[in-house]
């Protein structure tokens, strides 16, 4: 998707953040969140670009109250935990999940709050009949109600099942107890995507100019991942990336560690989660495979964005249900620091 060249980036901002904030006011019924000042600036303080992030944070926060995730982007979501140790009590993947403690982190990271046991996560949201009638991302509950795991369809759910076993997906072996719906409808597509065109503008444009043409640290992606160069290059004409998009990547990830791993349990050059590695078909740790793991991923992630790197880095930091869920970049400090600095970098390899 091109960005079109503007003589004023900032007047062009605050034009489009009043036409984004009258579309978003059009799609929620409620009057718009004004990001400009009386003067029609944009307001608060601080340097340009955080007053950028100040408006779009204002107009995703008016958005977020028109459309709910839908099941397949919690089923997305989800796949990034396949290969997560099971652990009796266990909330966090990075030492390992039980079941009702699998379906509430992933639920959460798509703005779904459950209780915490299988027991109380089976009275929350609306009954679904039967399997027959059931959707990717509604909850299956099983073994009278002490197993729970997430539809992902043709019968089959993602689920935490046993010590010993890992977070995988397995064909649904009883008649559930309840399967329970808890993702809501969605907005009037056009609209929303109008919308959210829009958003994404409004980040492209906010990047570049508080990153400029120069990487955020002022160090170039090629310092740290120099010896990895003819399988970026490689990569990146296989699968038609943008030039020192995959450096850019390994750098801030890894710091071009192909051994590194993160106190979350990402792994190698390209920081890829044990599960996401398993679903690539890639060894995380050898850089040739991770390199290319993280090329396919990357290209399915700008082709899902019409060719927005902002969004296809937002999605390989937080998961494309994270995107879809706040229509955008997610207000995650991290997952906003990270598109920030890989796309500072990218532009100073350019």
């Amino acid at each position: 998707m091109s960005v079109p060249t503007v003589a004023d980036p900032l007047a062009d901002v605050q034009s489009r953040v009043l036409i984004v904030q009258q579309r978003i006011a059009a799609l929620s019924g409620r009057p718009p969140v004004s990001a400009l000042g009386s003067s029609g600036s944009l307001s608060g303080t601080g340097s340009t670009s955080s007053m950028f992030a100040d408006a779009l944070a204002q107009a995703q926060a008016q958005m977020s109250g028109t459309s709910g995730v839908s099941g397949d982007d919690i089923v997305t979501d989800a796949t990034k935990y396949l290969g997560v140790p099971y652990k009796w009590g266990g909330t966090d993947p990075a030492t390992g999940l039980d079941c009702s403690g699998f379906t509430q982190l992933v639920m959460r990271e798509n703005g779904i709050t459950l209780p915490r046991t299988a027991a109380q996560q089976a009275k929350v949201g609306t009954e679904v009949p039967s399997i027959d009638q059931a959707q990717p991302g509604d909850l299956i509950v099983l073994d009278g109600a002490t197993h729970i795991g997430i539809y992902v369809g043709d019968g089959k759910m993602i689920h935490a099942p046993q010590t010993g076993d890992v977070v995988k997906i397995s064909k649904v072996w009883e008649t559930p107890l309840t399967i329970r719906r808890v993702t809501g409808g969605t907005a009037d597509a056009t609209a929303n995507s109008s919308a959210i065109d829009g958003l994404s503008y409004l980040r492209s444009t906010a990047l570049r100019a508080a990153t400029g043409s120069t990487a955020d640290s002022g160090t170039s992606a090629a310092t740290a991942t120099g010896q990895f160069g003819a399988l970026f290059s490689a990569a990146e004409a296989r699968y038609d990336l943008p030039q020192g998009l995959l450096a850019s990547v390994a750098q801030v990830e890894s710091g071009g560690n192909a051994r590194a791993v993160s106190p979350a349990g990402a792994r190698g050059l390209m920081q890829l989660m044990p599960g996401t590695a398993a679903d690539l078909g890639v060894n995380a740790f050898d850089p040739a495979q991770a390199v290319d793991g993280a090329a396919r991923l990357l290209s399915s992630h700008l082709d899902r964005y019409d060719g927005s790197v902002p969004l296809a880095l937002a999605a390989y930091n937080a998961g494309p249900g994270n995107v879809a869920k706040h229509g955008g970049i997610p207000p995650f400090t991290e997952t906003q620091n990270y598109v920030r600095k890989v796309t500072g970098l990218l532009n100073g390899s350019n």
